[in-house]
């Protein structure tokens, strides 16, 4: 072989390589920092890009794409010097590939370390019971502070999400126990407050009870009064009728002979009829003379005059 024809053959196979490495194809979201004599030229963007070789150069290469990292558990020490292993996943995205590239030498490295920090520092202000009960708190809290200080390093933080918090065991034992303890707690609080709530109740029904057991007497009460006040009216009535009757019928001629001769009987009558009642009497002295008796009862009627009499 001839030395042209080697050396043909050399020309073209560095001219290939070189061809090679001056074409550069760029997956789509994917972004490539080119450096040109050691300094920063361009971004290729994604497809088909034209570079001069040995001139340019692809020092970095990054993905566009929404990307999840671990961050590894750590001790952090709460408010009350309790230590907790705390650890999450961080979901970042590189936005600036310039920024990424010379703004840190490594970005999610830089943002792993910096998550960790803000949580330590975010959990040593507040409680045990306080960290566990906000970490929607502390997510906010850490994606917000990283947000601006990835801001220098091209990286916009998406989201953090806390994975597992681990108290040591003594201290969930001791969290058992104080669940369990206000567990019976709210349950004596309930049971004391139903016992409370049936007393109230008893005594309400028995109260309304009273009430309604006086208001029964006072009505039965009322109801007898109204009717022994109406039967006295009545039997009043009934006796001015009988006197008007009998008033009236006094005033026709022999009326009062009738009447003398009536209220006589009446009067031996009713001496007789305490005869027969009690064995032990006391009478007046002249009891024997029926016509001294009958006299007294005509007396009596004759005391009586009728209205419009002259005396």
């Amino acid at each position: 072989m001839s030395v042209s024809l080697v050396f043909a053959i050399a020309l073209v196979v560095i001219a290939l390589t070189l061809i090679s490495r001056g074409l550069r194809i760029v997956p789509q979201q994917h972004a490539w920092v080119v450096e040109r004599l050691g300094r920063f030229h361009r971004v290729l963007e994604p497809g088909l890009n034209l570079l001069i070789p040995i001139v340019d150069n692809v020092a970095y290469k990054f993905d566009l794409r929404e990307t999840p990292m671990d961050v590894e558990k750590q001790v952090c020490i709460t408010k009350d010097n309790t230590q907790i292993s705390i650890d999450g996943v961080l979901y970042l995205q590189i936005t600036d590939p310039k920024a990424a590239a010379y703004g840190t030498s490594d970005p999610l490295a830089s943002v792993e370390q910096l998550a960790q920090t803000i949580m330590r520092s975010d959990v040593g202000k507040k409680q045990l019971d306080e960290v566990l009960s906000s970490r929607t708190e502390l997510n906010e809290s850490i994606v917000s502070e990283l947000d601006r200080a990835a801001l220098n390093w091209g990286v916009k933080v998406l989201r953090y999400e806390i994975r597992d918090i681990n108290p040591p065991q003594e201290v969930i034992r001791a969290m058992e126990l104080q669940i369990t303890a206000e567990r019976q707690k709210r349950a004596l609080i309930a049971k004391s407050e139903g016992e409370k709530q049936q007393a109230i109740n008893v005594s309400e029904g028995e109260r309304q009870q009273q009430i309604n057991r006086a208001e029964g007497t006072k009505r039965s009460k009322i109801l007898q009064a109204e009717g022994d006040a109406q039967a006295v009216t009545t039997v009043a009535d009934a006796t001015a009728r009988a006197l008007a009757t009998v008033g009236a019928a006094l005033q026709q001629s022999g009326a009062q002979d009738a009447m003398k001769m009536q209220v006589a009987q009446d009067f031996i009558a009713q001496w007789g009829g305490i005869a027969k009642e009690s064995n032990v009497m006391i009478v007046p002295s002249d009891m024997g003379d029926l016509s001294k008796i009958v006299g007294t009862a005509f007396k009596i009627v004759d005391g009586v005059k009728p209205k419009g009499a002259a005396s």
